[in-house]
C-alpha cells in the first residue's frame, strides 16, 4: 500500500474540522470548567480556586429561580412525550405499511409542523387556550406543543425502519399459528426494539431541551430551559454554570443508558439465537 504526500487540501480540511470541534464543544467545556469556581469566583476566568460550592448552592433555596421544580417538570414532561411518541410512531408505522384513502394527506399534515416556526406554534397554542378560557400549563398545552415537534421525527424514523422490515417474519409467525397481537408482541417489537429505543431517546431529548415551543405554553410554572433563560438575566454567580453542567450530565446519562440497553438487547438476542441453534 502506497502512502502519498498529503496535499494542502488535507491540511485545510483538517484545520476546518478542528475549528468545528472547538466551536461545537468549546462553550460546553468552558461552562464545565467555570462551574467548579471557588466560593469567591466569578463568571469569567481566571479561576478563583476549585470547589463544588456552586453545585451545593444549586440545590439550596435560591432567591431567584426554581431549579429543582423546573428539572422535575422537564423530566416528567420529557418522559410523557417520549412514551406517546414511541407508541404513536410505532402504531403509525404499522398503519402506513398499507395504502389507505387519505394516507398521503394525513402524512403531510403530520409532518407539516416541522416547517412551521416553533415560536408560532407555541404562540398559536397559547392563544387558543386563552380563547377557550383554559390556563396553559406544562402538562397540557406544553405537552401538546412538544408532541408537534417530536412526533414528526418519530414518524419519519419508523417509516424508514418499517420500509426495511422483512414481513416474512410475520408470515412465518402466522403460519405457526400466532395471532396478530402475538406476532406484534413476540416478533415485530423485539426486532424493532433498538429502533424504538432510539425514537424514545430522540423524543425525550427534544422535549427536555425545547425552549421555543414551551415559551407561551408552559403556563405559570417554567420548564428547565425557560428557567435557565430566566436565570441568565438575574443570576450573576457560577451557579448558572453548575446548572448547565448538571443538565448536560443528565443528557449524557440518558444517552449512555440507551446505548447500554441496546447493547444488552443485542447480546441477549445473540445468546438466545445461539441457544436455539444448539437445541436444534
Amino acid at each position: 500500500m502506497q502512502h502519498g504526500k498529503r496535499g494542502p487540501a488535507f491540511w485545510l480540511l483538517g484545520a476546518f474540522f478542528c475549528l468545528f470541534v472547538l466551536f461545537l464543544y468549546g462553550p460546553t467545556l468552558t461552562i464545565l470548567i467555570l462551574s467548579f469556581q471557588g466560593p469567591s469566583g466569578g463568571l469569567t476566568f481566571p479561576m478563583n480556586g476549585v470547589s463544588l460550592h456552586w453545585f451545593r448552592n444549586l440545590f439550596e433555596k435560591q432567591m431567584v429561580g426554581d431549579f429543582a421544580g423546573s428539572l422535575q417538570r422537564s423530566l416528567l414532561l420529557g418522559v410523557a412525550v417520549m412514551l406517546v411518541t414511541v407508541v404513536a410512531s410505532f402504531s403509525a408505522g404499522l398503519a402506513f405499511r398499507s395504502r389507505f384513502r387519505g394516507s398521503g394527506i394525513l402524512f403531510y399534515l403530520a409532518i407539516a409542523s416541522l416547517i412551521v416556526p416553533s415560536i408560532l406554534i407555541s404562540l398559536g397554542i397559547g392563544l387558543l387556550y386563552r380563547v377557550l378560557g383554559w390556563d396553559p400549563a406544562w402538562y397540557s398545552s406544553a405537552f401538546g406543543a412538544h408532541l408537534t415537534w417530536t412526533l414528526p421525527f418519530g414518524l419519519l424514523i419508523m417509516f424508514a425502519v418499517f420500509n426495511r422490515f422483512d414481513r416474512r417474519y410475520e408470515e412465518a409467525a402466522r403460519d405457526l399459528g400466532a395471532t396478530s397481537w402475538q406476532t406484534i408482541r413476540h416478533v415485530v417489537v423485539p426486532i424493532l426494539l433498538p429502533s424504538l429505543i432510539g425514537v424514545g431517546l430522540f423524543g425525550f431529548t427534544l422535549s427536555y431541551d425545547e425552549f421555543a415551543r414551551s415559551l407561551y405554553t408552559a403556563g405559570t410554572f417554567n420548564t428547565l430551559p425557560l428557567e435557565i433563560y430566566g436565570m441568565t438575566t438575574n443570576v450573576t454567580t457560577p451557579v448558572l454554570y453548575a446548572l448547565g453542567t448538571v443538565t448536560t450530565g443528565v443528557s449524557f446519562v440518558v444517552i449512555a443508558l440507551s446505548l447500554l440497553s441496546v447493547t444488552w438487547l443485542r447480546r441477549r438476542r445473540a445468546r438466545h439465537g445461539s441457544d436455539a441453534g444448539k437445541a436444534a
